[in-house]
């Protein structure tokens, strides 16, 4: 029997997200609910090595249930989750903060391990464009900067693979802190709905590196 997969979805005229409540960082994009669920369930077999490496049981398959829809706005329209659910508020507790920091770290070691095995230059697209593996992970290293900064975290921007290192069990130890679901730093973001972004992220430009990969 499929599992119940509880999901948002994030809509504008134009683009829809659906995302996994229950799983930081699987969330996918398309034209209308129905597309953005059907990509979210196509994209259950390359999510769930990340579940696995995070020590976390995955199933087969999945039903979607849709239980809460938001209006999305411009950075929606641009290709981000960017709006927090209100399920994205409720409480962590200490399991719950470690399953979360545990499936971060996993969308991580996949994006390294994916970026690591790249060719430097990447397939471009039908038009020519595309960031080449460098370009890809500097901007990956760049936006958890701003995450961080988002967290409460403010440090120097990273320079180096240790700087990188460094900025990131910050954040892990900070996702791995129960929360009662405020925004972290008195900001925008709760506990969860970082460890969504962050994870979504990283994944986001995983696979694309991999699908564009010769």
């Amino acid at each position: 029997m499929p599992d119940r997969l509880t999901v948002a979805l994030e809509s504008t005229g134009k683009k829809v997200f659906a995302s996994a409540l229950e799983w930081p960082g699987w969330s996918r994009a398309g034209k209308g609910p129905e597309a953005a669920v059907e990509s979210l369930l196509a994209y259950a077999p390359r999510y769930a090595p990340v579940a696995l490496a995070a020590g976390l049981a995955f199933g087969d398959s999945f039903d979607a249930d849709v239980v809460e829809q938001l209006e999305g706005g411009s950075g929606t329209e641009f290709g981000i989750p960017s709006r927090p659910t209100a399920a994205d508020g409720r409480p962590v507790n200490a399991a719950e903060a470690g399953r979360l920091a545990a499936i971060v770290a996993s969308a991580w070691a996949t994006f390294d391990a994916i970026s690591a095995a790249a060719p430097a230059e990447l397939r471009k697209g039908p038009r020519g464009g595309g960031r080449d593996r460098d370009r890809i992970v500097g901007h990956v290293n760049e936006a958890d900067w701003y995450y961080a900064r988002e967290m409460g975290i403010r440090v120097p921007a990273p320079k180096n693979r240790e700087d990188t290192e460094a900025l990131r069990a910050q954040m892990l130890e900070l996702l791995r802190r129960p929360s009662d679901g405020s925004p972290l730093a008195d900001r925008k973001w709760p506990a969860r709905y970082a460890a969504r972004r962050i994870a979504w992220h990283a994944l986001d430009h995983a696979w694309e590196i991999e699908d564009r990969s010769e």
